[in-house]
C-alpha cells in the first residue's frame, strides 16, 4: 500500500521478510538497485544506499522516511577506499551488516567489431562490473565473518550464461560475477555466510540506454527497447521489470533462503536455457 506521496508504507512486522537485518546496496540510487533499496525497506531492513549518484540517493533517503532506517553514502565500487568506508559507514550507522547487494554495473557500449573495442573502454567495464563485486565481497567478509552469519548477493546477467547477446566487457564480466560467487561461495560456506547472485534478462532500467546520449532517450527509444526486449523473450506475455529482479534478491537475502549458496538465479524466463537458432516451439 502506498502512502499520500506514493512511496510504498512498511509492512506490519510480522509481515517483514527483512525485519531486523540491515543491508548495504550499491548502485542504489536507480534502477534495479533503487527497486532493491525500496523494496528491502519495506521489508523491514535498514539500508545504507551506495552510489556516485548523491542526489538521487539522497532523494531516495529523503521519500523514505530519513535517517533512522537509511542512509546515503557516496561510493565508486572500483576505490577500495570508498567500498572498505562504505562497509564501516553502514555497520557505524545501523550496528551490523547483514546482507549487502553488489549492484553497481556498467553495460558499455555495442561495438560489433572486437577490433574497434579500446581497451580502456574494457578495462573501465571491468573495474566496476568485477572489481566492484570483488571488493564488495572482500569487505562484506570482513564484517561477516566474525559475525559467523550473512548472505552476499551480486547482479549478473543472462550475459553469465549465454553469449552473443551483449558487449564483450559485459560478458566476460557477468561471467566473472558468477566465478567470483561460486567460488567465495566455496569459501565462506564454513563461515555460515551464503553467497549467490541474480541474472536478469533485459529491464528497463537507465542502464540499458546507457550507450545514447542523454537527449536521445526518448520514449520513443524506451518503448523500442521494451519492444525488442518482448519480441526476443522466451516468456511471452510478461515484461520484466526492476522490481521482478528485486523480489528475486529479497529471496536470496532473506531467511527463506538460508540454505541457498553458489546459485546464479536467472530471472530471464527460460531465455538462457533456449537454444534461440532453433525456434521450432513458436512457429
Amino acid at each position: 500500500m502506498a502512502d499520500s506521496t506514493g512511496t510504498e508504507a512498511p509492512l506490519p512486522i510480522q509481515c517483514q521478510r527483512l525485519f531486523g537485518k540491515v543491508a548495504l546496496v550499491t548502485g542504489g540510487a536507480s534502477g534495479i538497485g533503487e527497486s532493491i533499496v525500496r523494496l528491502f525497506h519495506k521489508q523491514g531492513a535498514k539500508v545504507c544506499v551506495a552510489d556516485i549518484q548523491d542526489d538521487l540517493g539522497q532523494q531516495i533517503c529523503r521519500s523514505l522516511g530519513g535517517e533512522s532506517s537509511i542512509c546515503f553514502v557516496h561510493c565508486d565500487v572500483s576505490l577500495e577506499d570508498d567500498v572498505s568506508r562504505s562497509v564501516d559507514f553502514a555497520v557505524d550507522k545501523f550496528g551490523t551488516l547483514d546482507v549487502i547487494v553488489n549492484n553497481a554495473g556498467l553495460s558499455g557500449p555495442a561495438v560489433p567489431d572486437i577490433r574497434d573495442f579500446e581497451l580502456s573502454v574494457f578495462e573501465k567495464i571491468l573495474d566496476v562490473n568485477v572489481k566492484g563485486v570483488f571488493l564488495g565481497m572482500k569487505h562484506a567478509a570482513r564484517v561477516m565473518i566474525p559475525l559467523g552469519k550473512g548472505s552476499i548477493v551480486s547482479i549478473s546477467s543472462v550475459a553469465s550464461a549465454i553469449a552473443g547477446i551483449g558487449p564483450h566487457s559485459y560478458t566476460a564480466s557477468k561471467h566473472a560475477v558468477l566465478g567470483l560467487t561460486q567460488n567465495v561461495a566455496a569459501e565462506l560456506g564454513k563461515h555460515g555466510i551464503r553467497v549467490n547472485c541474480v541474472g536478469p534478462y533485459a529491464v528497463a532500467t537507465p542502464l540499458a540506454l546507457a550507450h545514447l546520449p542523454e537527449d536521445e532517450r526518448t520514449e520513443e527509444a524506451w518503448e523500442g527497447f521494451r519492444a525488442f526486449a518482448a519480441r526476443n523473450a522466451n516468456l511471452q506475455g510478461v515484461e520484466l521489470t526492476a522490481r521482478d529482479v528485486a523480489n528475486a534478491v529479497l529471496f536470496l537475502a532473506s531467511d527463506e533462503a538460508r540454505y541457498v549458496s553458489g546459485v546464479n538465479l536467472m530471472v530471464d524466463g527460460g531465455f538462457s536455457c533456449v537454444n534461440h537458432s532453433l525456434r521450432v516451439f513458436r512457429g
